[in-house]
């Protein structure tokens, strides 16, 4: 199940702080440990986790490693989610006719 791997991965405060980060277009890490209270090789493995989690993706540009988004990472843990709403919309819908047949 990869929503669980997706969620473990995001569970990491600092880890869903770089994930953000690459919500606005690929940066490089450089890019993405400027600010953060961690060192850059420490954004590194937070990028590694997310990678084997299936959310980010990779590719070389000359030295330097670019990051993005892996959209279909994140089409599984949607989807989970989209669970929850379902269910939260029969529920009211149920509370929603008690109160019309009472």
């Amino acid at each position: 199940m990869a929503y669980q791997n997706a969620l473990a991965a995001l569970a990491d405060p600092t880890r869903r702080q770089v994930f953000e980060r690459l919500r606005s277009g690929p940066r490089s890490v450089n890019v993405l440990a400027a600010g953060l209270p961690v060192s850059r090789p420490a954004v590194s493995q937070h990028l590694k986790a997310l990678k084997d989690a299936g959310l980010v993706e990779e590719r070389s540009e000359g030295v330097r490693r670019i990051y993005s988004v892996r959209r279909e990472g994140l089409v599984e843990l949607r989807a989970w989610l989209d669970t929850f709403w379902g269910d939260a919309l029969t529920a009211f819908k149920e509370e929603a006719e008690k109160g019309v047949n009472e």
